[in-house]
């Protein structure tokens, strides 16, 4: 395969820092783009098992991946924070879930029962990895224990999120997680992150060394579950039931979910007396939602033709949780950088 031309290369590494400037990902473009190619070519008949085969596969591959990544020693000594962890599961797991209770009081003119529905399982996910960590590096806060928090609500999430979902949405769906699928989420997320433990050792270094291959099968696996997910949406007709005005309402809601949390963590964990560091991670780490989580759990638990429909909140929540954070993390290393670093924890 010929090279990338090195013109090309630096015009793709410009317009990707300016994306991230204005709290833009470019892999939004993607999602947007695997949304269009679904709403234009749906995958139909042989092709439509095919993709479907081809989304339990990459799943299995991604959380194997997870397994590999993960260093147990890490999440040994993250373990021993225990008092920094007890306030971002608080915010994951409670705080989340009672303001997405709260959204089903909305009329149904504001927030449609399928994406009211979409709301709720979004508030029930774990928070995320990657961009957690990030954020808080950006900010000077506790990078090491935000990598221990973020992980262990990723890996609580895969077991505690189908239980909340079934207790919180069963009146309202009918969701009943059944012994099938129980079993299909530790065929498909434990059974491949237990054997990507296993094998760390051996093939944890050529991991460490190929960040992008990695990266590809991340990313991959989400478009992928995307555009299958889209697929059979189309093909029951989302877009007829889903409104311009709705959508728009959607996004409020959805940035007033994230503000809220971002405010009342913060209030939390100042009043708890946290220092500046921790206040950061905790922060950053308990208003994430996790994509990569979601979708997969998302096709397990929900009917196909259902499951487009309910990840559109978690698709657009994603992408404001980057933008939003984004700007706050750099008015903290900002303020950081104006105070000096050794003064920051007085912030």
């Amino acid at each position: 395969m010929a090279p990338v031309p090195r013109p090309l290369r630096t015009g793709l590494r410009s317009v990707d820092r300016g994306l991230h400037r204005i709290g833009i990902d470019g892999y939004l473009l993607l999602l947007l783009a695997t949304v269009g190619l679904a709403t234009l070519l749906p995958a139909t008949g042989p092709a439509a098992t095919a993709v479907s085969g081809a989304v339990n596969a990459a799943v299995g591959l991604l959380f194997f991946l997870y397994g590999a990544r993960l260093s147990p020693q890490e999440a040994l000594a993250g373990a021993r924070h225990w008092r920094l962890h007890l306030p971002v599961l608080a915010c994951t797991f409670l705080l989340f879930p009672l303001l997405g209770e709260a959204t089903r009081l909305l009329p149904g003119s504001v927030l449609a029962p399928q994406l009211a529905t979409g709301v709720l399982f979004l508030t029930l996910l774990p928070s995320t990895v990657q961009s957690s960590i990030a954020f808080t590096s950006m900010a000077r806060g506790n990078v090491a224990a935000a990598i221990c928090a973020a992980t262990f609500s990723s890996l609580l999430g895969i077991l505690l999120t189908p239980l909340l979902a079934t207790w919180l949405l069963a009146g309202a769906t009918g969701l009943h997680v059944s012994g099938g699928q129980l079993l299909d989420i530790v065929l498909q997320l434990l059974v491949p992150f237990a054997l990507g433990q296993s094998l760390r050792r051996r093939i944890g270094p050529w991991i460490a060394r190929h960040r992008a291959v990695t990266t590809v099968v991340d990313r991959g696996s989400i478009l992928l579950i995307v555009y299958a997910a889209f697929s059979e949406g189309v093909r029951e007709g989302i877009w007829s039931r889903v409104s311009v005005s709705q959508l728009l309402w959607l996004a409020v809601i959805c940035l007033a979910l994230l503000g809220t949390v971002l405010v009342l963590s913060s209030l939390a964990a100042r009043r708890l007396g946290f220092p500046y560091a921790d206040r950061v991670t905790i922060q950053f780490c308990g208003s994430k939602k996790s994509l990569a989580n979601g979708l997969p759990l998302a096709t397990i638990l929900f009917p196909a033709a259902s499951v487009g429909i309910l990840v559109l909140p978690l698709m657009l929540f994603h992408q404001l949780q980057l933008m939003v954070c984004t700007v706050l993390a750099r008015h903290y290393q900002g303020r950081g950088e104006r105070r000096g670093q050794p003064g920051a924890e007085s912030h």
